[in-house]
């Protein structure tokens, strides 16, 4: 039997692909189609968090719409009328495609092409009949939004009623910095977030970590809340947060340094959000 599939174990070379493979998400409850668009494992952002091997700053690569064609065609035809959930021990509960997820080594919407990349997948997955019962889902950090290109690809994924799943995991200057490596801040981020919003159905996806013991600090705990106090003034259709956590090793240099939240920190801060009027949900 080839490699066993679960939630702990998101090889990206599992079935050796170039730019499909299949995740077990706890997250969704079932198989995931993930779509790597950064092969070249680059990214604008560098997340302490990230399991990238080898990560670098950078942007995708050209695409090979005809290899990203045969490889989602064939995978799909593995899980959908071949052995696939019997070769990588699948458990029954798991056997359904929840997703197919644009996410992968890097920054998806760094593609060049991106808008005909997702339509490329939305008109396979429609094709194979796995579109319109399962989602589309493209997990980004939402900081080029702001480009022609992206915004196009959003009114695509739109089209085949998917949804953007918009990373912000801290809402201080010092925490995104530390957390993400990135020097964009929350105004630009607000801005973004607004913008996915009004183009595709979106949720804010936030990663919580102890970092060296500090935990989820006062000052980052009402920092994020006011964010969403004042997303709240804007009367954007956001309503979903995604809370999470660690559940693999980080494979950055801040690795050892790293430990997950505590399940009892994570339900707390779901309670203030969900004071707010927002619909959080908790994953370990």
């Amino acid at each position: 039997m080839d490699t066993k599939l679960t939630t702990t174990n998101h090889d990206t070379d599992v079935v050796g692909l170039t730019y499909v493979y299949p995740v077990i998400s706890r997250r969704v409850g079932g198989l995931s189609v993930g779509i790597n668009f950064n092969t070249n494992n680059a990214c604008n952002w560098r997340c302490i968090y990230c399991q990238v091997p080898d990560l670098k700053l950078g942007a995708a690569p050209v695409l090979d719409y005809a290899l990203l064609e045969f490889e989602l065609r064939y995978f799909l035809n593995e899980v959908l009328r071949g052995d696939f959930y019997e070769r990588f021990g699948v458990s029954e509960a798991n056997r359904v495609i929840k997703d197919i997820a644009i996410a992968g080594n890097g920054e998806p919407t760094s593609l060049k092409e991106f808008a005909n990349a997702i339509n490329l997948v939305g008109e396979i997955a429609t094709e194979m009949g796995v579109f319109p019962d399962s989602n589309f889902v493209l997990i980004t950090n939402g900081s080029l939004v702001h480009q022609f290109k992206v915004q196009e690809g959003l009114k695509v994924l739109n089209a085949y009623g998917g949804e953007v799943w918009f990373k912000f995991d801290s809402a201080t200057v010092v925490g995104r910095a530390l957390i993400n490596n990135t020097a964009q801040n929350c105004k630009a981020s607000m801005e973004n977030l607004i913008l996915a919003s009004q183009l595709c159905h979106t949720k804010i996806q936030t990663c919580i970590v102890n970092y060296k013991g500090q935990g989820l600090s006062v000052v980052e705990r009402n920092a994020y809340l006011e964010f969403l106090s004042e997303l709240k003034k804007t009367d954007v259709e956001i309503k979903d947060i995604l809370l999470y956590t660690l559940a693999r090793p980080s494979l950055q240099p801040e690795a050892e340094d790293l430990q997950a939240i505590s399940l009892e920190t994570l339900n707390d801060f779901a309670e203030d959000i969900r004071l707010l009027g927002f619909n959080p949900s908790v994953n370990k």
